[in-house]
């Protein structure tokens, strides 16, 4: 169990958020220039088309790690022995839901986000790429959901859909975007979701990555950073 500080007006409320999802509904493909690099990704699932409607998975809670513990890059990763082994970061926007929910129209979706945060989808490319059942299991390796560093409200972000994203790899910068140029909107995201599934107070939904993602090792420093949130840093360590 996981609790981030709430963050009222840029200062800290001193409540906290318990983290503790029925589920973390993540989307692919969902920044054009991150479909651009699909060729240096190299995943099954993963082309140059863009898509027609959010392409969702999972990823289970025991993903979830808070900020400043370590990314664990899994043994049974290695054990197979993959010529050219990469598990990679991910910087993205997360947002909590804030009660149940079902089939949500894009102009209500605001009412039924209680707050945004950052959010680290690590990967493990090589697993995500050779399974036959897809990318469930190279994404929801134990520590593979790093999350923080605290909650923020719609209200006091400002405009959720004009947030700088960054991610840095060793202080160096390997990702900047902006959650303007995301393909479906958060509300599209959220309505698309609730159609498929009933919604629970505090289920996650990650709205995908920009382009620049690239492979961490044990030693590594990962930090991201999204405008109106703060730094997520996880250190990177093998099991």
């Amino acid at each position: 169990m996981i609790d981030l500080p709430i963050y009222s007006s840029g200062t800290d409320s001193g409540r906290s958020y318990t983290v503790a999802p029925s589920k973390i509904i993540a989307l692919g493909l969902n920044y054009r220039d991150h479909i651009a690099e699909s060729e240096k990704v190299n995943v099954q699932g993963f082309t140059k088309d863009i898509p027609m409607e959010p392409i969702l998975f999972p990823k289970t809670p025991n993903t979830l790690i808070g900020p400043e513990q370590p990314i664990v890059i899994p043994a049974i990763a290695r054990s197979y022995g993959f010529e050219d082994f990469r598990v990679d970061y991910e910087a993205e926007l997360a947002f909590f839901i804030g009660d149940r929910c079902k089939d949500v129209e894009p102009g209500q979706a605001w009412q039924h986000i209680s707050g945004f945060t950052c959010f680290n989808d690590v990967s493990q490319r090589n697993i995500q790429s050779s399974d036959r059942a897809g990318w469930f299991r190279g994404k929801s390796f134990d520590t593979f959901g790093p999350i923080g560093p605290c909650v923020v409200s719609h209200k006091d972000i400002g405009d959720p859909q004009n947030l700088t994203i960054e991610c840095r790899l060793n202080g160096s910068v390997v990702q900047s975007s902006n959650t303007r140029y995301m393909i479906f909107s958060i509300p599209e995201i959220l309505s698309f979701v609730s159609r498929n599934f009933t919604l629970e107070a505090g289920d996650i939904i990650c709205t995908g990555t920009p382009s620049g993602v690239g492979a961490i090792r044990a030693g590594d420093v990962v930090e991201v950073d999204i405008e109106g949130i703060g730094i997520l840093r996880n250190p990177v360590r093998e099991e």
